[in-house]
């Protein structure tokens, strides 16, 4: 991998245009309390916001070859030598600089759909940094995309809640067994798995979760992604789920 040179003195920024910036801080800060406060009101977020973080993970594989981002991400970046991999760190320490900074409780925040959508701003905005010293055209573009992501977040996380408190009675009567809801934050933490894994790894006896299982899908909790066959396990999806995660129907 080709090495980066760190131009040293260029950061902070000495100069930014604060007129241009102060009317988007606001509606940034409201967005990301608004979904802030619906993270403090999602028991176990870990559990039920892990689609949302395989799907972050994805989108910001996708975007690779950037070499700065926003204050000591942006930084951060820049000192990281290599090309490959500077970005994708980067966006990781977002939302770890948003809890460091008091205005996330934990680390859920999902930047990179905004990103990826906009690519080409994304690369253009990052170039300008190192090129013009342009971090006014940054931080306008970032708060922009905190802005929208922030929303796009919580209407997510309020749908993964709604689905989640939906189906908690549902399965519980259907199943009528202890192990229901242990079951349900297994589905909702991989919802794309093998029955084998499930049956493996959801510490449920096996019996009852084979019964589980197969209650669930008969039901239309889950669907068969592809069927099992000899020993090959079957592929089961918790549509439901997926289709929030995407934002669109997908299955």
């Amino acid at each position: 991998m080709g090495v980066v040179k760190y131009h040293e003195g260029r950061f902070p920024p000495r100069e930014l245009d604060w007129q241009r910036l102060l009317p988007l801080i606001g509606p940034a800060n409201a967005a990301v309390a608004r979904y802030d406060g619906v993270l403090h009101g999602i028991p176990n977020a870990q559990v039920l916001l892990s689609p949302l973080t395989v799907q972050e993970a994805v989108l910001s594989s996708k975007i690779e070859g950037t070499q700065a981002t926003i204050g000591e991400v942006l930084e951060f970046e820049a000192i990281h030598p290599f090309l490959d991999g500077n970005g994708r760190t980067g966006r990781l320490l977002v939302p770890l600089f948003m809890v460091d900074q008091k205005l996330l409780g934990s680390p859920d925040f999902y930047i990179s759909a905004y990103l990826e959508a906009r690519r080409e701003e994304y690369y253009e905005r990052l170039l300008a940094v190192s090129r013009d010293g342009d971090w006014t055209g940054w931080c306008a573009f970032f708060l922009k995309a905190l802005t929208k992501q922030a929303g796009d977040n919580e209407l997510k996380a309020k749908a993964v809640l709604d689905l989640y408190g939906q189906k908690k009675d549902w399965i519980t009567e259907l199943t009528r067994s202890q192990h229901a809801i242990r079951a349900l934050d297994w589905f909702f933490s991989r919802p794309v798995f093998k029955t084998s894994d499930f049956v493996r790894s959801a510490q449920i006896p096996k019996p009852t979760a084979n019964r589980i299982v197969r209650l669930a899908r008969d039901d239309g909790l889950l669907r068969e992604l592809r069927a099992g066959s000899g020993r090959r396990p079957a592929i089961l999806v918790f549509p439901d789920l997926l289709n929030i995660v995407e934002g669109r129907p997908v299955f």
